[in-house]
């Protein structure tokens, strides 16, 4: 089989169609600074492998890896240590069931282990029940805007201004095909930023309102609880979508489902998953047990067969896009399996006293790395209820910091003018992330790498 079968009449029969010109007018929206202009890193157009695979490690050899430096980065992606077993537990052939889980005779493997995964989820969440995962957290965020669209038949969605901005940016992106009507803010460094935060989603709360998305802890590590904001959304018939992008928090800080949320949705790579230079994640969603039906995604279900012997299936799958087509409840990806496997086992591995000691490590590192911190001079705390994140005012910005201190080999925290372009109120804002792998000497090198760079 020809890896291109396509001939140069089937490309212009295809561009005719849609009416472009050529193939590199397909791409006339990328700017012209973001495309190659030849080949990735200086490699020749032929070489032999030897010699491919020699310029490749040439090329990752300029990487700065962060499991070899102090490292300090998250807003939604964290460094946390996954135990040797979890990759060879997810490999053995009991758990990598190698279909997928419509024909449930021959994907019990894949189905119980998905099963055990709703499990978990559901009590880590406080929810009553929970899917088999989503893509990633970004895009199940945007699946909770649309499934409380389908509940309460209204199109306006308020967002938090502490949510992640890349969440923001891709539910504004679906939001233009949907006819959903997004209300979105800017986060401050303002030290009461949180409670007037409350205040405001309150306020905006009315009777065309269907949901309020909030995160916890907040982008900027905010760590709050948002039972009133629930009980305001209840009694204007609106949902409250709660997201955690750091679910090792949960090992510590009250659950969304305790805060009365309708919807909860996170990002589950700080569990089992590698930061994989961005992906792939887990998406984690989850809900009340009355809103089941209209919750996007696959659920396994437990059943008995024949013989009475325990076996699991899929359930409700006749709302899924191989069926239902453009009428399913999503037809994005619905599963991210192996993933899923993997925050399983990690989470088995860790039990509930696990999860509690990982995240009170977590906390009194971050806490460690805090208070060192801010005995720079300068150096301000803006989130004093945090968990293993939180962000500080520098006094100057704080991009050109972040790349000196990259050179001197520190990855210390993202700046918010990197998240937030052009916003100059927030240019100033970095944000540290500070999990158990984080050692003393790491916290006095990133110390000391901040020093020198305000200097």
């Amino acid at each position: 089989m020809r890896f291109l079968p396509l001939t140069d009449d089937d490309r212009a029969a295809m561009l005719d169609v849609i009416g472009a010109p050529s193939i590199d007018a397909l791409f006339a929206d990328v700017p012209e600074a973001a495309r190659l202009t030849g080949p990735i890193g200086g490699l020749p157009l032929h070489a032999s492998e030897m010699a491919v695979e020699r310029q490749l490690k040439r090329l990752a050899a300029e990487n700065l890896v962060a499991g070899e430096v102090p490292f300090f980065l998250g807003c939604g992606a964290y460094r946390h240590h996954i135990p040797a077993t979890v990759d060879h537990i997810i490999q053995r052939g009991e758990f990598l069931t190698s279909y997928t889980p419509y024909q449930p005779e021959i994907a019990q493997g894949t189905l119980q282990a998905l099963f055990e995964f709703q499990t978990q989820v559901a009590a880590l969440l406080g929810c009553e029940v929970a899917n088999a995962s989503m893509y990633d957290g970004s895009t199940a965020c945007w699946e909770a805007i649309g499934m409380a669209r389908r509940i309460t038949r209204k199109r306006k969605a308020i967002l938090s201004a502490d949510l992640h901005p890349h969440y923001v940016s891709l539910c504004t992106t679906m939001a233009k095909f949907t006819g959903d009507v997004l209300e979105t803010a800017l986060p401050t460094l303002d030290a009461d930023a949180p409670a007037n935060e409350r205040a405001r989603l309150i306020a905006a709360i009315d009777g065309d309102t269907s949901c309020v998305v909030v995160q916890n802890p907040s982008i900027l590590g905010h760590i709050g609880d948002w039972s009133e904001l629930a009980e305001a959304c209840h009694a204007k018939g609106a949902l409250l979508v709660m997201v955690v992008t750091e679910p090792v928090s949960l090992g510590a800080i009250k659950s969304p489902g305790e805060m009365d949320a309708d919807i909860v949705v996170g990002e589950g790579q700080s569990i089992g998953v590698g930061l994989n230079f961005g992906g792939p994640y887990v998406g984690l969603f989850a809900t009340r047990e009355k809103y089941v039906r209209q919750m996007p995604g696959r659920l396994c279900g437990e059943t008995i067969d024949a013989t009475g012997k325990r076996g699991f299936v899929l359930t409700l799958s006749t709302r899924e896009q191989h069926i239902r087509r453009e009428k399913a409840t999503s037809n994005i990806c619905t599963n991210a399996g192996l993933c899923a496997l993997a925050f399983t086992v990690h989470m088995s591995l860790l039990g509930e006293a696990g999860l509690r000691r990982l995240a009170a490590l977590n906390h009194a590192r971050a806490v460690a790395a805090a208070d060192r911190l801010i005995a720079l001079s300068g150096v301000e705390l803006v989130t004093p209820n945090f968990f293993n994140e939180f962000t500080l005012r520098l006094p100057s910005e704080s991009r050109p910091v972040v790349r000196a201190m990259a050179a001197k080999g520190v990855l210390g925290g993202v700046s918010l003018g990197r998240l937030y372009p052009g916003v100059e109120a927030l240019a100033n804002g970095l944000v540290v992330a500070v999990t158990e792998t984080t050692s003393d000497e790491d916290i006095e090198q990133l110390a000391a790498a901040l020093e020198e760079a305000l200097a």
